[in-house]
C-alpha cells in the first residue's frame, strides 16, 4: 500500500548546491562585506574601529564627498535617461522591423546589430577613441569628405558632450538587447490576434500601434529595469575610453567611477575603502530602490493594463 508520502528530492539541493555556493561567493558575500565595512573606519595605522553611521553622514552631509556623489548621481541619471530615449524606443523599432513577414535576411540583420553587445567593453571603447580622436581618428576626415567637416569637435573632451557621447557609443554598443527581446515577444503573439486584427481591416503601423504594442508593454518594462539596472553600474565603458578617473571635471564621472576613485585613490581621496564601501552600499539602495517602484508600481500597472 501506498503510504502517501512524497518522496525526498534529493538531487534538486545536490545539483543546486554548486551554482548557490559560486553565487554566494561571488556575489552575496562582497555585498554583505561591503555593507559592513561600511560601518567601520581606519584608527590607528592597520586598526579597524567600528564608527556606525559616520561614513554616512558624510557621504550625505560633507560638502567635500556630497558634491561629489550628487553629480556622479545625476551624470547616471542622463546615462539611464539617453538610453531609455535612444536606445529603447530604436530597438524596439528594429524589433518592428525585423518581424514584417516581407522582410528578406532578418538573420544577417540580427547578427549585425546584436554583434556589438557581446564585444568586450574593451575593444568598444578602443575602437571609438580612435574613430572620434581628433588627431587620428576617421571622423574628421570622413565628415570633411561629405562637406560636414564644420560640424565635428572633440565630442569625448568637451564638458558639455562628453557624457552624451558616451551614452550613445553604450547605445550603439547595446542596442541589440531590446530589440532581441522585443523581436522574440513579437513573435510569440498569436497568429489568430493577427489575423483577427487585420479582417477588421487593422494592418501596417496602425496594426503594431493598436494591437501589438499593448502586448509588449510588460517586456518593454522589464527591458527598462534592465536598462535602470545595467546603466546605474556602468564602469567598464568610461573607464576605457576617459581613463581610471572619468574626465577631470566629473562631466562624466559616474557612481561606478565614483566608487573606484574613492576604493583606489585619486588626487582628492588617496584610497578610503570604508568610504567605498558606503558609497557601494548606497548604490544598491538606489537600484534597489528602483526594482522595487518597478515590482510594486509600474509592473502592476502592466499586468492589469493587458488585462
Amino acid at each position: 500500500m501506498a503510504t502517501g508520502k512524497r518522496p525526498r528530492r534529493w538531487h534538486i539541493p545536490l545539483l543546486l548546491a554548486p551554482a548557490a555556493i559560486v553565487y554566494t561567493l561571488v556575489m552575496i558575500w562582497p555585498l554583505v562585506d561591503s555593507l559592513r565595512l561600511s560601518f567601520f573606519d581606519e584608527g590607528a595605522p592597520g586598526e579597524r574601529i567600528f564608527v556606525g553611521l559616520q561614513n554616512y553622514r558624510a557621504l550625505f552631509g560633507s560638502d567635500l564627498w556630497w558634491g561629489q556623489f550628487w553629480n556622479a548621481l545625476v551624470n547616471n541619471f542622463e546615462f539611464f535617461a539617453i538610453h531609455m530615449l535612444v536606445q529603447n524606443p530604436i530597438g524596439i523599432a528594429l524589433a518592428a522591423i525585423l518581424s514584417l513577414p516581407a522582410l528578406r535576411g532578418k538573420t544577417v540583420y540580427r547578427t549585425i546589430f546584436f554583434i556589438p553587445a557581446v564585444l568586450s567593453y574593451v575593444i568598444v571603447g578602443f575602437v571609438w577613441r580612435l574613430i572620434l580622436s581628433p588627431t587620428w581618428g576617421i571622423a574628421p576626415d570622413l565628415l570633411d569628405r561629405i562637406g560636414l567637416g564644420f560640424l565635428y569637435q572633440p565630442w569625448l573632451g568637451q564638458t558639455d558632450t562628453a557624457l552624451i557621447t558616451l551614452s550613445l557609443i553604450s547605445v550603439w554598443q547595446f542596442i541589440g538587447i531590446p530589440m532581441m527581446l522585443i523581436y522574440a515577444a513579437l513573435l510569440s503573439i498569436p497568429d489568430e490576434l493577427i489575423e483577427a486584427a487585420e479582417c477588421d481591416g487593422i494592418t501596417g503601423v496602425a496594426q503594431f500601434f493598436k494591437i501589438k504594442l499593448p502586448l509588449l508593454w510588460p517586456s518593454i518594462g522589464i527591458i527598462s529595469i534592465l536598462t535602470f539596472v545595467g546603466n546605474f553600474n556602468a564602469f567598464d565603458l568610461v573607464y576605457v575610453t576617459q581613463g581610471p578617473f572619468a574626465a577631470p571635471d566629473g562631466s562624466t564621472d559616474l557612481l561606478g567611477t565614483f566608487l573606484f576613485r574613492t576604493f583606489f585613490g585619486s588626487t582628492s581621496q588617496l584610497g578610503d575603502p570604508y568610504m567605498g564601501a558606503t558609497i557601494a552600499t548606497a548604490m544598491f539602495g538606489i537600484i534597489v530602490i528602483g526594482v522595487l517602484l518597478y515590482l510594486f508600481g509600474i509592473q502592476r500597472r502592466l499586468t492589469y493594463y493587458q488585462m
